[in-house]
């Protein structure tokens, strides 16, 4: 195994050490590795995708309205 060292901001640090049972380490391991599982699938879905960036972007801007629609009207 590496080892790796992260800078984290003063007032994180004194919030995590609030929390002393927790495997801090640990816990940068699960997200290390969902954020590179998230990736990983990313550059699956797009080496198989025929959506060009234009469609990707259209379909964003849609989803955006729709989402705003949802959460906007009573």
């Amino acid at each position: 195994m590496t080892t790796i060292t992260l800078a984290v901001p003063d007032e994180m640090k004194h919030k995590m050490e609030a929390f002393p049972e927790i495997n801090w380490s640990e816990v940068a391991r699960q997200a290390f590795r969902q954020k590179l599982e998230d990736l990983e699938f990313l550059e699956k879905f797009k080496s198989s995708s025929r959506m060009t960036e234009a469609d990707a972007m259209n379909l964003g801007r849609e989803l955006n309205k729709n989402l705003a629609r949802r959460y906007t009207t009573d």
